[in-house]
């Protein structure tokens, strides 16, 4: 079958390079976007007169009636036409003639896919923006239900100081709300329609490319042709931005990880989202948690793809080009599926706070407030941090905690102590005296739920819709 570009050529391709060139395969999933650039393409043909507006309306309709019959299963790509735009083209000619073969009158392949690829991170985007935000939700009512509930917090997964669950929980929506800034941020530095810069010179065609931005609903036009088919900077930062965020979750994964195990038992999956072993009965295993710190590792394989392909190409378009497709799309199926199995989990999950509390009434997490008590009534805080240290030995060779001390154990190392050192060092006013902005009090806590709830819904509309 000749090729649509087959007028230049003297013999059939290779049948080992037509697999090895084909996109179909991949590319097919692009047929809205295409078809949907392709309709705006025709009515500013028609309307321009640079093909009759009777064609234009003939292609308009044409389209649309591909795109009903591709959504209900009734058309099956053939690999003899190499992508999806070649696809769509030779369906449309098809069915309505010659008037099908005046589609691509001042268009390339070039500016076409550049489209296509455009329309859909754009789509994308808002579609993993909405999963982010739903998470947040999902953090911020957890955040609420455990303002009180205290438990260790960790530096070198030592006990270090105490937190509450809540303050925990809102440490990975803080992660999260700069996840959506950066998408956003994509978003609105690709905002530009590229469709009109041709193969990569544009066109001698009187077009009208700011008609199709506003059919298309982009901000703005490209402003030069040859960065037009050739920029895939935001293809880069899409995988850049998707990978720091399957970074944030595949921290949370390993932090429910250690949590669910009899080590910690500070959370309890739910048997719905839990798998076992094979051999051995008792075990409740995390595996979809396991499987999204897997998973990162192959997000950011396509940012490396991406970036590798891109280092080396002059302008304009390039095959290599046709590399961001899987590497995007590949990126973009495992943080939705991720997402959206990661949320359900996250809703379910028991939280422990006996477990917590007992945690964290061992390890001395106290002692930063111990060694604060006496700087408070006036010890240096060097010398205050010393005594502490000794008071923590000699818990350590009492097998004591400090709250466990006597008040003359206290004064054997600093005559400052008094009785009310017990009220300074108890966990929840550890917890309670902690109210500066982004600490665990309970009521700054809040204020951060807060927070991220007025983000949730600010950001959950769509300001273009």
């Amino acid at each position: 079958m000749a090729k649509l570009w087959s007028g230049r050529f003297g013999k059939d391709t290779d049948k080992t390079v037509d697999d090895f060139n084909s996109s179909i395969s991949f590319d097919q999933r692009l047929y809205r976007e295409d078809i949907t650039g392709s309709i705006a393409h025709a009515k500013m043909l028609g309307k321009q007169h640079i093909i009759a507006p009777s064609e234009a309306d003939r292609i308009v309709e044409g389209l649309n009636g591909i795109l009903r019959d591709i959504e209900d299963g009734k058309i099956t790509f053939s690999e003899d036409y190499e992508d999806i735009h070649m696809n769509v083209e030779q369906i449309l000619t098809e069915r309505i003639g010659d008037a099908g073969k005046r589609l691509h009158t001042a268009r390339s392949r070039n500016d076409q896919v550049a489209l296509d690829m455009r329309l859909y991170v754009k789509k994308e985007i808002r579609n993993i923006r909405a999963l982010v935000l739903e998470l947040m939700d999902a953090l911020s009512e957890s955040a609420e239900a455990n303002l009180h509930t205290v438990m260790p917090g960790y530096t070198h997964l030592q006990r270090a100081q105490p937190v509450t669950f809540g303050h925990y929980m809102m440490a990975y929506a803080q992660m999260l709300r700069r996840d959506v800034l950066r998408l956003e941020n994509t978003l609105e530095l690709m905002d530009d329609l590229p469709l009109g810069s041709g193969a990569l010179a544009s066109t001698t065609y009187p077009i009208d490319r700011d008609y199709v931005r506003e059919q298309l609903g982009f901000a703005r036009l490209t402003q030069n042709s040859l960065d037009g088919v050739s920029d895939r900077d935001y293809c880069v930062e899409l995988c850049a931005d998707l990978s720091i965020l399957m970074m944030h979750l595949s921290r949370f994964s390993e932090e429910i990880i250690l949590w669910c195990s009899w080590e910690f038992k500070f959370v309890e999956l739910d048997d719905a989202f839990s798998t076992g072993s094979s051999i051995m009965p008792q075990k409740k295993n995390p595996d979809v948690c396991e499987l999204i710190r897997g998973k990162t590792g192959r997000v950011y394989g396509s940012l490396i793809t991406m970036l590798t392909f891109l280092k080396g190409l002059p302008l304009a378009y390039n095959k290599d080009m046709q590399e961001d497709k899987e590497a995007v799309f590949d990126a973009v199926d495992t943080v939705k599926m991720s997402l959206r199995v990661f949320i359900p989990m996250f809703r379910t999950m028991t939280v422990l706070p006996e477990n917590m509390k007992k945690a964290a009434s061992r390890g001395f997490i106290n002692a930063t407030d111990c060694a604060d008590y006496l700087t408070k009534k006036g010890v240096p805080f060097r010398d205050a941090y010393h005594i502490t240290g000794q008071l923590v030995a000699e818990c350590i060779r009492k097998e004591k905690g400090l709250a466990d001390l006597t008040l003359d154990e206290f004064r054997a190392h600093s005559a400052v102590f008094d009785k009310d050192v017990y009220e300074a060092i108890d966990l929840v006013n550890c917890v309670k005296g902690r109210k500066v902005i982004g600490g665990p009090a309970p009521e700054e806590v809040q204020r951060q739920i807060r927070g991220i709830r007025d983000f949730v819904q600010e950001h959950g509309e769509d300001r273009e819709a």
